[in-house]
C-alpha cells in the first residue's frame, strides 16, 4: 500500500531522517577511552579499560564480580556451561554439558536466550508467557516441573527491560534444586523490589530495589548496539563467586593453562571483551540513569498519547519492580484486530474502519522513515525448534486442537506475538517526531 497518497495520511510527510527502534546514544566520553587504548597500544583482550569496566558493571549492579566478555550471547554460553557443569560434572570433549539433558527456557524472547542450550546439546523446554509482565509464567514453570521432574536447569530473560515475576519463579526453582541462569540483556538498569523478610532476601543476603541480574545463580548483560549502554557489541557475565568469574575468564581466553607453552586441559572459547570496545562502555556507563530517564518519558507518552485507541502498551507490575523501558511496545485489542496472516517470511494484511494490525501500522510507521518491530516471535514457534516440547499453565502446549471438540489450549505468547508490536523507542527521538509517530498510528485506525 502506497501509504503516502493514502487519504488517511493527508498532510503527513516522511521524517527527514530516519526515527530508529533504539540506536547508540554517543555522548564523547566514549572516544577519550578507546584513543587512550590505542594510544597505549592495549587493543586486544587486555587492559585498564576492561579492568574498570568489569568493577563500573559489578558496582552498578550491586554484584561481587563481572566478567567481560565478546558479547551477551557469549556470556550465556559460558553461564549455562558453568550451570550445567556445576550440576553435570565436565564433559568428555566432543560432547556437551547438556548432552541428554533438558532445560526449562523463556519461551518469548530473542533466539540468543535459548541457543547456548543447543550448542551444549541440551533439549530447550519452552515455558509459556504471563501476560503482567510478558515474561516467564510462574503456574507454567510448576507444571513443567510436574511433567519434567528431572529438569535442573532454568534460563530466564526479562522481555524489552521489564522484570518478571522473579520472587514466584525463583522459589519454584529453589524448591526442585533448580539452578537459574538469568538473561539481563534487555533489563540492565531494571529493579526488583524484594521484601526484607521474604525467603528470597534472605537467599541474596539482601533486600530493596534489587537490579536485575542478581536473581540468578549466574547472570548476563549486554552492550549489543540497540541495548540501554551499547559498546556495538561485548557484554558481561555476573556471579558472586570468584571461582566461577575466575573459571569463566580462563574459559573465555581458550582455557589456556598455567605453562610456559600453550597448554590446554579443558576446552575454551575466544570469547574475552576486547579493550576497545570496553573503552566504549567504559564512556557509556555513566550515563544509564540518564539513558533510563529518556526511555521512561517515552514510554509515558505513548501511553498517553495512545489512551484513546483500543491498545495497551506493553504491561509492568510497577508495585514490584521498576523497568528500564528499553523499548515502548503496545498490544491491540482482540476486537480491534483487522485482518492479518503471517507466513515463514511474508504477510498479509487488510484495512479495516476503527481496526488494525501490528504489519499495518509497521508498514504505515516505515513509509514514513520510522523503525518499528514486531515482538519476538516465540521460540516454540520457531521453525527450528517446532519440534521441542512446550509447557502452559494448563500442562503441555502442543496439539492442542481437536477435529471433533470445540476448544483448545492456552498459548499467551503466540497471542502477544499476533497482537502486539514495537515502537520507536530511540532516546534522541524529539517530542514532535514521537507525536507524529503517534499520529502515523490513530490515522491507521481510521
Amino acid at each position: 500500500m502506497d501509504f503516502l497518497h493514502d487519504p488517511r495520511f493527508a498532510g503527513l510527510e516522511p521524517f527527514k531522517n530516519k526515527v530508529w527502534l533504539s540506536s547508540p546514544t554517543m555522548h564523547g566520553d566514549e572516544q577519550r577511552w578507546i584513543d587512550e587504548a590505542i594510544a597505549t597500544n592495549w587493543v586486544s583482550t587486555v587492559g585498564e579499560n576492561i579492568n574498570v569496566v568489569e568493577r563500573q558493571i559489578a558496582d552498578y549492579i550491586g554484584c561481587n564480580y563481572a566478567v567481560g566478555l565478546s558479547c551477551g550471547t557469549a556470556a550465556l554460553h559460558l553461564a549455562i556451561r558453568l550451570a550445567a557443569e556445576k550440576l553435570y560434572g565436565a564433559p568428555k570433549t566432543g560432547h556437551g554439558s547438556l548432552e541428554g539433558k533438558r532445560v526449562f527456557c523463556s519461551d518469548m524472547t530473542f533466539d540468543a536466550t535459548v541457543n547456548p542450550v543447543a550448542y551444549e546439546n541440551g533439549e530447550a523446554i519452552f515455558i509459556d508467557t504471563e501476560r503482567d509482565t510478558w515474561n516467564m509464567d510462574p503456574e507454567a514453570l510448576e507444571k513443567a516441573f510436574d511433567l519434567y521432574p528431572d529438569v535442573k536447569l532454568v534460563v530466564l530473560a526479562h522481555l524489552y527491560g521489564t522484570p518478571g515475576k522473579i520472587e514466584e519463579i525463583r522459589t519454584i526453582a529453589d524448591a526442585h534444586g533448580a539452578l537459574i541462569v538469568e538473561d539481563a540483556a534487555e533489563s540492565m538498569g531494571a529493579t526488583y523490589t524484594v521484601n526484607p523478610s521474604t525467603a528470597l532476601a534472605q537467599k541474596l543476603g539482601k533486600s530493596g530495589d534489587i537490579q536485575t541480574g542478581n536473581f540468578g545463580d549466574l547472570g548476563i548483560v549486554s552492550f549489543n548496539g540497540n541495548k540501554i549502554i551499547t559498546a556495538s557489541a561485548s557484554g558481561a557475565l555476573l556471579c558472586s563467586d570468584k571461582e566461577d568469574a575466575d573459571k569463566v575468564r580462563k574459559w573465555s581466553t581458550q582455557s589456556r593453562e598455567a605453562a610456559p607453552w600453550y597448554q590446554h586441559e579443558e576446552l575454551g572459547w575466544n570469547y574475552r571483551m576486547s579493550n576497545l570496545l570496553a573503552g566504549c562502555v567504559r564512556g557509556q556507563m555513566p550515563y544509564i540513569d540518564e539513558h533510563i530517564e529518556s526511555k521512561r518519558r517515552i514510554y509515558e507518552r505513548y501511553a498517553s498519547g495512545l489512551s484513546d485507541l483500543p491498545v495497551s502498551m506493553n504491561p509492568i507490575d510497577f508495585s514490584r519492580s521498576r523497568p528500564n523501558y528499553w523499548l515502548s511496545c503496545c498490544i491491540i485489542d482482540s476486537d480491534a484486530m483487522s485482518s492479518e496472516v503471517r507466513g515463514e517470511q511474508d504477510y498479509l494484511w487488510k484495512t479495516e474502519p476503527g481496526k488494525s494490525s501490528p504489519h499495518e501500522i509497521l508498514d504505515a510507521i516505515s513509509s514514513f522513515n520510522a523503525e518499528g518491530r514486531p515482538i519476538w516471535k516465540p521460540m516454540h514457534m520457531q521453525p527450528i525448534y517446532r519440534m521441542n516440547p512446550f509447557i502452559t499453565k494448563n500442562g503441555n502446549g502442543r496439539a492442542r486442537s481437536n477435529a471433533y471438540i470445540e476448544g483448545g489450549g492456552v498459548d499467551v505468547g503466540a497471542d502477544v506475538f499476533r497482537r502486539g508490536l514495537c515502537l520507536p523507542s530511540d532516546n534522541k527521538m524529539s517530542e514532535e517526531q514521537q507525536d507524529k509517530v503517534i499520529e502515523i498510528i490513530h490515522r491507521c485506525f481510521e
